[in-house]
């Protein structure tokens, strides 16, 4: 390839290829580490795949070349529409999920440009990170620290580099192999394109630099498996095999990473019996075909596995792990003992529950750890009454709270055998948090996690650098309740991609809006006069609603306004409506003096909250998602951030409030009483701000989204079937209170 770019500037030695969707939300960070460009010997190209990853990129379009490619672009097209825009000598594909290590470009980049112009590739080591663990280092040290590998080495002189971890983001490929090989370099199976593309190398050479972080998702975030891509491992091998053959030490290596790979597969992969008798079928045949001559087997169980194997023997195999397993479990019950007894369920009344059939007339719903009919559950068994009336609700609620329900509403108190009873028959739980550890995820039931907030905050696995946040919470436990879920309902796409990265796992998103703000747009003016008539607002008078969120850095309730003060000043023609966080319901936020003058309501103890967001004027809030629900409304909202630096620290948030809020931003109570003093709280300024934050907060909430999560969860219609979401501009939310009384 030439030595020069574009406007005869000399060619980067080295062009970081980064590629795919930003599935995690781990590509601002990446591209963090990349720019400003490492050295003026690297250049950047991205293949964005999708909405998100375009939109993370646009920031960096100054310092990297943009790619963009629409959602679905699998892996081999995107690396190759990056490498098409590539001019360094040499590639490296990174995925955009992954990480790299501080200054591994440069030195990537400076050790390939001193290579022979016969090395086609250079191998180098990894770190490797999962949700729990962060640059653990790889296996690959051994092969990677052998004499050598300076001036490169053929394949066949040292074919224990195939035993490096087969990753694209390991190994630079010389750009001349890529674009004279690309058809049997690429491949959406990622680790036959890192095998070929040693099998193609003239030469390969070898640092144990470490200059790639392999971000392993957990299993059970990623799809399962088809039978084409189970039985499409035995074809990578078939083919690895076929572009090695006449090289004995290459494929006698190949031959030993098939067997054992295969085999590795076919025992734990869980694959249903019809498919894993032809995977099994196909590897015995591969086996048989491709076992290098005069090459014996290995001794002891390893040796009987490969004998079973090649001979086809899927029931003798099978036998031989249950007989293993078997084993392996008495040791274990010996050894945990009683650990599992002693819980305070009733074991047998569940047990019997989860023996019997799945009632799919049956729903169990719970909201906000068991407090009682409420939030996206409330309205989604409210809807369920009109299209699915056969299906009978039952409600998980507190002794405490049980008084409180609506009457006539069917209820169950935790731990009763009632119950663990309802619990293990139904064929749909729909919760807002999660339900315990111990319940049971049947497959033939329906979990739908309806969440009770748009994210500001970090969430789930995201709060682990945040102790404040984390408190000690067991997120492997966590992670086990998560893989319960089979569906979670999203209102905008920023949320659907905090919970991707904050709760990975195999559920399906409902990106079909927020069930409980339905109310924003079906309430007429009736139902907001009502809502003010019931909390003695009177005719003409303004209701700031103000609803401070919880501060877990601090240890309780600390009163962030002086709200007698505030009253006072905003004058005798405005109501407070204070509403505290559900975390202090034991600590008032309005001192008892100063609830005397009739204008500071504590509404805290206040359902549904709805009703109070519809009979305010403006809603003051920090960093409570009330506010992403109340901007359905298109009212004004003014942002009190007095301590934001401290609550980004401590907990953690997904984007800067502050930077884009819905509304004028305060930072001192002086500032926020100017602001609802004068017509700052309302002026063009807050408008423009709250309708840019309504396009990206409101996304798909139009008030049919209940009617879509019932259609879909509990009726099994079809995504495409359902009522599309109205574009903003087509929706017409309730009337203010102003307009209400005309």
């Amino acid at each position: 390839m030439s030595d020069t770019a574009a406007g005869d500037r000399p060619a980067p030695a080295l062009t970081v290829v980064v590629h795919g969707p930003d599935a995690r939300g781990h590509l601002a960070g990446l591209l963090d580490s990349l720019t400003p460009r490492p050295s003026p010997d690297v250049e950047v190209v991205v293949a964005a795949v999708g909405a998100w990853a375009r939109e993370t990129v646009e920031p960096y379009a100054a310092d990297v070349t943009p790619v963009l490619l629409p959602e679905g672009t699998g892996d081999a097209a995107a690396r190759a529409a990056g490498a098409a825009r590539a001019a360094g000598r040499w590639l490296h594909f990174v995925r955009a999920r992954d990480g790299l290590p501080s200054g591994a470009p440069r030195l990537l980049a400076e050790h390939a440009a001193s290579l022979p112009e016969a090395v086609d590739a250079l191998l180098f080591d990894h770190v490797r990170s999962t949700w729990r663990t962060s640059a653990t280092p790889s296996p690959d040290g051994g092969p990677l620290t052998a004499a050598g590998g300076a001036a490169g080495v053929t394949l066949d002189e040292a074919p224990r580099l195939l035993r490096v971890t087969p990753l694209l983001g390991n190994r630079l490929l010389r750009t001349s192999l890529w674009r004279a090989r690309e058809p049997l370099l690429n491949s959406d199976d990622e680790a036959l394109a890192a095998y070929t593309a040693l099998l193609l190398a003239d030469r390969v050479a070898w640092t144990s630099l470490r200059g790639y972080e392999d971000r392993r998702p957990r299993p059970a975030e990623l799809p399962s498996p088809s039978r084409e891509e189970y039985l499409g491992r035995v074809d990578r091998y078939e083919r690895l095999l076929e572009t090695g053959r006449g090289r004995p030490s290459v494929t006698a290596v190949l031959y030993d990473l098939m067997v054992h790979d295969l085999l590795r597969t076919f025992v734990r992969s869980g694959m249903p019996d019809p498919v894993a008798r032809e995977f099994f079928r196909r590897a015995s045949a591969a086996a048989v075909r491709h076992r290098p001559a005069g090459t014996p087997r290995p001794a002891g169980p390893e040796g009987l596995r490969r004998a079973l194997l090649e001979s086809g023997s899927y029931t003798g195999y099978r036998a031989t792990r249950a007989a293993n397993r078997a084993r392996r479990t008495v040791r274990g019950a010996l050894r945990s003992g009683r650990r599992r007894l002693g819980s305070r369920l009733d074991e047998v009344a569940y047990r019997r529950s989860l023996a019997g059939p799945v009632d799919r007339e049956l729903a169990v719903f719970s909201a906000y750890w068991d407090r009682g009919v409420a939030c996206n559950p409330a309205a989604v068994a409210a809807k369920l009454g009109e299209l699915a009336p056969r299906v009978h609700p039952v409600w998980v609620v507190s002794a405490a709270n049980a008084a409180l329900l609506p009457p006539g509403t069917d209820h169950v108190v935790p731990g009763t055998r009632r119950y663990w009873e309802t619990l293990g028959r139904a064929g749909f739980l729909v919760n807002n948090v999660n339900f315990p550890n111990a319940v049971v995820k049947r497959p033939d039931a329906i979990h739908l996690q309806t969440h009770h907030g748009t994210p500001l905050k970090r969430m789930g696995l995201d709060q682990m650098p945040y102790p404040a946040a984390a408190r000690g919470t067991d997120f492997a436990a966590l992670l086990d309740r998560v893989d319960r879920w089979d569906f979670s309902v999203s209102a905008n796409s920023h949320s659907t991609r905090a919970w991707r990265g904050a709760y990975p796992s195999r559920w399906v998103s409902l990106d079909h809006g927020y069930p409980r703000n339905d109310v924003y747009y079906t309430a007429g003016a009736a139902e907001v006069r009502a809502a003010r008539e019931r909390l003695g607002i009177a005719p003409g008078h303004r209701a700031v609603l103000y609803a401070p969120t919880h501060r877990d850095y601090e240890a309780g309730w600390t009163p962030r306004l002086d709200l007698a003060e505030l009253s006072r000043r905003l004058g005798e023609d405005t109501v407070l409506l204070v509403r505290g966080h559900y975390f202090h319901e034991s600590a008032s936020p309005v001192p008892a003096e100063a609830r005397r003058s009739g204008r500071i309501v504590d509404v805290s103890p206040y359902e549904p909250v709805e009703e109070l967001c519809l009979a305010a004027d403006v809603l003051v809030t920090d960093y409570s998602s009330i506010m992403f629900d109340y901007a359905n409304l298109d009212r004004p909202i003014v942002v009190h951030a007095d301590d934001w630096e401290i609550y980004r620290l401590t907990r953690g948030v997904y984007f800067d409030l502050p930077a884009g809020p819905p509304g004028p931003v305060s930072r001192t109570q002086e500032e926020l009483t100017a602001i609802l003093t004068t017509d700052a709280w309302r002026d063009e300024g807050s408008t423009t701000a709250r309708a840019s934050f309504r396009r990206r907060f409101c996304e798909y909430d139009d008030g049919r989204a209940a009617e879509r999560v019932v259609r879909r969860v509990f009726l099994g219609q079809d995504a495409e079937d359902l009522p599309p979401v109205l574009p903003p501009e087509e929706r017409s939310p309730a009337p203010t209170p102003e307009e209400a009384t005309r």
